[in-house]
């Protein structure tokens, strides 16, 4: 993930992203690069969702739904795993949850749910878990492999039991970036899809161990067929939505509120 001060000089690298409309890639690329007068008119944003809109569109009319990114070996694992993003959230909560090894932390689910819950890690840990070792492509340009294990979201999803009229899962972390950027806590989101794809999992061991903190402990996304900037750290609440209207700026995400594609798929 990059700060914002860095998206007007972004290298962009259209193959890392495999877009599979080349069209939408190059526009794509020059809106988020900031590399022309015209990306902030309105009419070139609405020309790049609607970009965006086809990429979507195409890649899962092309691929099948539960199509999996690809699995590595354990001898694919990378010696040093780059962490993406922040590496400790400046947040008093977080402090404790560390102090206490976690163990007063929570994850909520909330929204448009027929059960609302609250899971403790062990509760997490009680669930059948899924483990795959992915690669983990960052919009920067650079790619690490990780073993990753934990529940998946759809299990989750499952126990909570979402309406008919949900449409999307939003993610909210105690990454609180307010600080820094003037701009919303960390969150991001997904839809129903996505969601309930069987490599979508809540992570909270990498490489056989604990999730350590710089990336994301207890808990983080893992969604393998998206980038590094989706796959949200820290996580604290689960909220099942049909809308992003009233989250941030309304495009789903932090890093979307500043520019950057929604779906971001790879």
């Amino acid at each position: 993930m990059l700060t914002p001060k860095r998206i007007p000089g972004l290298a962009w690298r259209p193959s890392r992203r495999r877009f599979l409309t080349g069209g939408a890639a190059g526009l794509g690329a020059l809106a988020l690069g900031g590399c022309d007068r015209a990306s902030n008119a309105p009419w070139f944003r609405d020309l790049v969702e609607a970009a965006e809109g086809v990429t979507r569109t195409a890649q899962r009319a092309l691929v099948p739904r539960q199509a999996l990114a690809r699995e590595f070996t354990a001898a694919d694992v990378s010696p040093v795993f780059k962490a993406n993003g922040s590496t400790y959230p400046d947040n008093p909560d977080y402090d404790s949850w560390v102090a206490d090894k976690f163990s007063s932390w929570r994850l909520s689910v909330t929204g448009l749910v027929e059960q609302p819950l609250s899971l403790s890690l062990a509760d997490l840990k009680a669930m059948p878990a899924r483990s795959q070792i992915t690669r983990h492509d960052c919009v920067e340009g650079w790619s690490c492999i990780g073993q990753w294990k934990g529940p998946t979201l759809a299990s989750v999803l499952d126990r909570a039991r979402p309406k008919p009229n949900a449409r999307y899962i939003v993610f909210q972390c105690a990454d609180d970036l307010q600080a820094s950027f003037f701009l919303n806590a960390y969150y991001e989101s997904i839809d129903l899809i996505d969601g309930y794809h069987p490599q979508t999992i809540l992570a909270y061991e990498m490489n056989g161990q604990p999730l350590p903190v710089p990336h994301g402990a207890p808990l983080r996304l893992r969604v393998e067929r998206q980038l590094g900037y989706k796959m949200a750290k820290y996580l604290t609440e689960i909220q099942v939505v049909d809308s992003f209207a009233a989250l941030g700026s309304g495009k789903g995400g932090f890093w979307e509120d500043l520019g950057y594609e929604w779906y971001a798929g790879i």
